[in-house]
């Protein structure tokens, strides 16, 4: 399938920036509006390389037509240079690093913050928000990794893959040997394996992140800390209290946000925004230039109809009467 570069207008491109937060070396993507009246912040699924989003975050900040900044963050320990020096980070250690620089970026500003996030990201900007009520003023999850799925072999074979030492080591050593290979030879096999649709953002993404030996081990690790905290009942007490500050978009075969968690949410708290996408994208709607822009425009239309009548303010929360 030939990448259709054409669906994507011509708009501002993202600036990559690197950023110490809490000492540790992040990778952001930013798109700088000029006279913004709010921030969006994206927080990425596991793999969490930020560069895999750039169309995704440049379409967002598009159709927003510059009204917003829009802000994607990187895992921590997942970048390009090994940064942390082997260090592996834990679910928990990710939301507190995302919590960190919104403190950190965010704090005296005057601009009402939106969160996105994807997978589970979804489930790290629940948790972020409930620890910065403040500053956000909505939230939206994107085929989001909130329980675990015991019907999905895929995530069995995952979670037995991240909780054994000796797999996991062998694996991240495996891709560090194919890192190592020509960069031209390493596109290629992306281009010939994973990546024959991949957008050539997402080709690069892999071969410049994912071939390494610390970002796998922290994306395994990573993963076994989310299969052990998703093991538990989503925090429905939260998401009844900002239920009109919540949104959700499913997919129709996703493992990771299986239609049963819709129909879960749907009688849990059936007042939150909930989207089924019917489009043929799938859960890794980022590496294609089609689901980059379809998702995107799917976020736009949210915060338009949801905000149309009810403008941002940062002096209030967005779910008072």
């Amino acid at each position: 399938m030939r990448e259709d570069n054409s669906i994507l207008k011509e708009n501002k491109p993202a600036t990559f920036r690197l950023c110490n937060v809490s000492s540790f070396t992040t990778e952001l993507l930013e798109i700088r509006a000029e006279n913004p009246s709010f921030h969006v912040l994206f927080i990425p699924g596991n793999p969490g390389v930020i560069m895999f989003y750039k169309e995704f975050l440049e379409r967002v900040y598009e159709m927003l037509d510059g009204c917003a900044s829009v802000t994607g963050i990187g895992h921590i320990g997942q970048t390009r240079k090994n940064w942390e020096h082997g260090r592996r980070f834990s679910l928990q250690e990710q939301i507190d690093h995302k919590v960190d620089f919104i403190k950190q970026e965010f704090q005296n500003t005057e601009f009402p913050l939106l969160l996105v996030g994807h997978s589970i990201g979804s489930y790290i900007s629940l948790e972020v928000f409930k620890r910065t009520q403040e500053q956000v003023k909505y939230c939206i999850g994107l085929y989001p990794f909130l329980s675990l799925n015991k019907d999905s072999l895929h995530q069995s074979l995952i979670g037995k893959l991240a909780g054994s030492q000796v797999l996991s080591t062998s694996v991240s050593a495996i891709v560090a040997v194919l890192g190592l290979l020509p960069i031209s030879a390493i596109r290629f096999l992306v281009r010939m394996s994973v990546g024959k649709s991949y957008s050539s953002t997402a080709v690069e993404a892999v071969c410049s992140h994912l071939l390494q030996y610390h970002t796998m081990r922290n994306i395994l690790f990573m993963a076994m800390k989310e299969f052990e905290k998703l093991a538990e009942v989503p925090d429905w007490n939260f998401i009844k209290e900002k239920q009109d500050q919540v949104a959700f978009l499913f997919g129709i075969d996703d493992h990771w946000g299986p239609i049963s968690m819709y129909e879960e949410i749907s009688k849990q708290v059936p007042e939150v925004a909930l989207t089924i996408e019917r489009e043929g994208h799938t859960h890794g709607f980022c590496c294609y230039v089609a689901g980059s822009v379809w998702v995107a425009d799917h976020v736009v239309s949210i915060i338009k109809s949801r905000f149309k009548s009810k403008p941002l303010r940062s002096d209030s929360s967005l779910g008072s009467p």
